[in-house]
């Protein structure tokens, strides 16, 4: 009963306080009209617990005159490699925006992959290079790695990813080799 009436709290203050929603000021939505999008619950920063403005999208005043980065290949397959090789790929790209590319942030998927990005900006028209390492220790099987740019275009995130496989042996060569102690039950007296 507690956790009705604590999610009745928000939904009531929501219903009294927007009525533009096309009715007659006055009508309120039943319970059975409200969804989850009806209900607002702010962001928090998770180190302050405070509102976390930041985290909203970021719309620029204009979309069109904005850099627009134009990959070559957003997918590499770097094929199959052995647990404990390290795969590299260059992603190489183009600015065919208005204004000059400026990257701010390029972020893996995982700790394994590592991307390196052009800190000044890139002229219009002109080229540059995403390079991408992904370290295979302790890993298995196929993989799908994608590094996250983040930069003054708009949308503000681009995406490429890389995928394989990695090739691991089934036990350690030493441990495959080793003999197996022989167990001994004792014998009921």
């Amino acid at each position: 009963m507690r956790k009705v009436l604590l999610l009745l709290i928000p939904i009531s203050i929501f219903l009294f306080s927007c009525q533009s929603d096309g009715r007659e000021a006055g009508a309120e939505k039943s319970v059975e009209e409200v969804t989850s999008a009806d209900i607002v619950r702010p962001q928090l920063d998770a180190s302050k617990n405070k509102p976390a403005a930041e985290n909203k999208p970021q719309v620029p005043a204009d979309t069109v005159n904005v850099g627009k980065i134009e990959f070559a290949e957003l997918v590499h397959d770097f094929g199959t490699i052995e647990q404990g090789e390290n795969a590299e790929h260059v992603f190489k790209f183009k600015n065919t925006g208005k204004v000059p590319l400026v990257i701010s942030n390029a972020r893996g998927s995982c700790g394994c992959t590592v991307p390196k990005w052009p800190k000044e900006p890139i002229a219009v028209g002109e080229t540059g290079e995403i390079e991408v390492k992904f370290n295979s220790s302790g890993k298995k099987g196929p993989q799908n790695k994608t590094v996250t740019l983040t930069a003054n275009t708009w949308p503000t995130t681009t995406r490429v990813n890389i995928k394989g496989n990695v090739n691991a042996p089934d036990k350690p060569a030493e441990v495959a080799n080793q003999k197996q102690p022989i167990k001994t039950v004792p014998a009921n007296k």
